[in-house]
């Protein structure tokens, strides 16, 4: 396994990241627990999950099998970066009670508690605001996060899904206050949805945040969809579904499993692979459903692709590229 520093910070962290959203709706328990241990047997250390997961009436449920995993021991807590994220509403389904959801200094305080006891563990190592809250201040944001961190219950502040403006606000009145700040970005980024590119990414660079990719195969429509529909009969589902709608995306995605198909290589292995090029990334979520999936996702880790697929690729899915220049001229 490789590893590598998360963003400006001295921790080190795979270059692969466990995702577990999937653990509770698609993935039972146990089925979780085994792949939680041979991602772990495998040099896999940093897991992440959120307070919502689990979903519906089960929110919080994903949190629980991991909480279930590290009470197995085996030193299973201490071996794992643990991330999780606060900013949903964990209350019951309908109207939200005020002061349940987003980042205020109270809910921040009472989610932290609920995610620990869930998780069965007495510090979360990165602590993620699971999206921006315009209604509070950043003041309000880091006092709340300076308590936790002298509490000894988080150790790190990281973003998810914030634009570049946000992380630099973040940031910058963070360091007014003499605070480390956020120290990672978790942002929707693959081959086939590269705006991050313009702004995101760059400004994570320039403040230090390690970049953590979400939905790397894009809802599976990078991972060999077309094959799959034409060999197997297996239908495309949700953001997958939804992109090949428009003819120009369903030309692309054709394009790049011929591509890779001349070159052997499994389509999903290569977008993951690719990632791991980009500049600033450390390293994508993978959220295996199955023992084999995290297999497939692991292999990635060995996969050379070359200057020129890396061209090619580039060619198929050509990224904005900088902003202003993306939509100025």
């Amino acid at each position: 396994m490789e590893y590598t520093q998360l963003g400006r910070t001295g921790l080190k962290v795979s270059r692969i990241v466990l995702g577990t959203m999937n653990f509770g709706p698609q993935t039972d328990e146990a089925t979780s627990h085994t792949i939680m241990d041979a991602a772990l047997d495998a040099g896999l250390n940093f897991v992440d999950t959120a307070n919502v997961y689990g979903w519906g009436e089960n929110k919080g449920r994903t949190e629980e099998i991991v909480g279930t995993w590290f009470a197995k021991g085996g030193g299973r807590r201490d071996k794992t970066v643990l991330a999780t994220k606060v900013y949903g509403n964990m209350g019951a389904d309908g109207p939200v009670w005020p002061n349940h959801d987003r980042l205020s200094a109270v809910n921040i305080r009472r989610a932290v508690d609920a995610s620990l006891k869930r998780l069965q563990t007495d510090y979360i190592d990165v602590y993620q605001f699971h999206h921006i809250d315009r209604s509070t201040p950043f003041e309000e944001i880091w006092q709340a996060i300076d308590v936790l961190v002298q509490q000894g219950k988080i150790l790190y502040a990281g973003s998810s899904n914030f634009p570049g403006y946000k992380i630099a606000q973040a940031n910058e009145n963070a360091k007014t206050h003499g605070r480390v700040g956020l120290v990672s970005e978790q942002c929707l980024y693959n081959l086939a949805e590269r705006r991050a590119e313009m702004e995101v990414i760059p400004a994570a660079r320039d403040y230090g945040l390690g970049v953590i990719p979400w939905s790397p195969l894009h809802g599976g429509l990078l991972g060999g969809v077309l094959k799959k529909e034409a060999t197997e009969g297996r239908r495309a589902s949700g953001r997958a579904a939804d992109a090949l709608k428009d003819a120009r995306t369903r030309e692309q995605i054709q394009a790049y499993e011929n591509l890779l198909d001349k070159h052997g290589i499994e389509p999903g292995e290569a977008a993951l692979a690719w990632l791991l090029t980009r500049p600033g990334v450390t390293g994508p979520i993978v959220g295996p459903r199955t023992q084999e999936q995290l297999d497939s996702a692991l292999r990635a880790l060995d996969l050379d692709l070359g200057a020129e697929l890396l061209a090619a690729l580039d060619e198929i899915f050509p990224g904005p590229g900088p902003s202003p220049e993306a939509f100025a001229w």
